[in-house]
């Protein structure tokens, strides 16, 4: 078995993920009630048996640090491992400056480890892989370099790298983020070919590529601007189809979700609500491993004699507390208490957050520890809101971290 060693790209600003991202890296934005972001790429890892593993920071990285402490370390075996790399400034006097300049940048631990294969992942989407099914066919088919794939709506081909493939899935068109008609998927027109931003490198090919990019004080030292274009023409650049990885326990293929907009991410937890959901967080095979606070089970407290509300197709946290609610179609974190009377549908509540009685809150993201007062309504006139939060396109409102609403 090759030696593998994998380098989690976790330093994204993720400003379009703004006001969660005030205060933390996109990677350790709260996802699914319980979870961080974090914690789904690196499940995949550890579930696939790879246990060799750099968290590579940037940003407003405390958070992300905090959690990865409480949550991720692997301690007493010299050979496993998950440790976080804050930029360093090694190689001189700037931060990572793309996600090919923060492997150069930590190069030298890529050496010191000597290995066969080297796995770059991103940190900020949500989906289940099992890692090990790319690695077997990027060996078997005695590549450089491959990259997983999966299509994506034309409309949304300008977030991604475009790819182009011959029959045997080797590589023979890259674009990245096309602006102007992008290339379709042959006898697709409604379908590109998207990279998701996951490679696995031969070590010899990924450090020599990397050395050659630092030279040129042009590049933007991005795998998708330069690497990737520049490779793929010389080399023998593989296209892995992430639609047909299944993982233990689940017959789903490809769920992948790039949680890069507020309504991308309000979406992705929606999904979670869907009957018979492609992301099975209750598939104990390949479980999502994650830290929670010792909160206690979650309380729901009513009179029996005058109860009215109601919880359906919901996600409930431990530690929560609920009086007599109406509550449908809604995620909630732990350590969320509501108030008696209180109206609430397709929402996601953040952990630590408290909403008084008689509220009214319809398609919302409220962010951890803030409060809402009794009588609160949001999500009922846009327009209001528009005045005081931050509104997506889709409607959906997003109250920040700490906010005080209706005090």
């Amino acid at each position: 078995m090759s030696s593998i060693l994998s380098m989690i790209l976790a330093g994204g600003e993720g400003s379009r993920l703004s006001p969660l991202t005030g205060m933390r890296a996109k990677p350790a934005v709260p996802f699914g009630g319980q979870y961080r972001i974090i914690d789904f790429v690196l499940s995949n890892f550890v579930n696939s048996d790879i246990h060799q593993i750099y968290v590579l920071t940037q940003f407003k990285s405390h958070s992300l640090h905090k959690h990865l402490q409480r949550c991720w370390r692997i301690a007493g075996l010299s050979d496993k491992f998950i440790d976080t790399l804050p930029a360093q400034m090694m190689t001189g006097p700037n931060w990572y400056q793309g996600t090919a300049d923060a492997i150069y940048q930590n190069l030298e631990l890529i050496e010191s480890a000597n290995p066969d294969t080297v796995c770059i992942f991103g940190g900020d989407h949500i989906y289940t892989m099992d890692v090990r099914k790319m690695v077997t066919f990027h060996e078997e088919n005695y590549a450089v370099l491959t990259v997983a794939a999966i299509p994506v709506p034309v409309a949304e081909a300008h977030h991604f790298g475009v790819i182009e493939v011959d029959e045997h899935g080797q590589m023979i068109g890259f674009e990245e983020k096309p602006q102007n008609s992008p290339k379709t998927i042959p006898g697709d027109p409604d379908h590109v070919l998207a990279s998701m931003g996951n490679y696995v490198f031969e070590s010899d090919c990924l450090k020599s590529e990397l050395v050659e990019d630092s030279k040129d004080i042009n590049s933007d030292h991005d795998f998708g601007k330069n690497i990737i274009p520049s490779l793929y023409p010389r080399e023998k650049v593989m296209v892995y189809n992430f639609a047909e990885n299944t993982v233990p326990g689940s017959n789903h293929k490809g769920y992948w979700r790039d949680v890069g907009t507020l309504d991308a991410y309000w979406e992705a937890n929606m999904d979670l609500l869907s009957n018979n959901a492609q992301l099975d967080l209750h598939n104990l095979k390949w479980p999502i491993n994650t830290y929670i606070p010792p909160f206690p089970p979650a309380r729901i407290a009513f009179e029996r004699e005058q109860r009215e509300g109601q919880i359906n197709n919901s996600m409930v946290g431990t530690g929560c507390i609920f009086h007599d609610v109406h509550m449908d179609h809604t995620v909630t974190g732990y350590n969320v208490e509501i108030g008696n009377n209180t109206r609430i549908s397709d929402s996601v509540i953040l952990p630590n957050v408290k909403i008084g009685e008689n509220c009214v809150i319809r398609k919302a993201i409220i962010d951890k520890r803030a409060e809402i007062a009794p009588g609160t309504q949001i999500g009922v006139n846009l327009e209001e809101d528009r005045k005081r939060f931050k509104v997506t396109e889709s409607g959906i409102v997003v109250i920040p971290r700490r906010s005080k609403v209706g005090f």
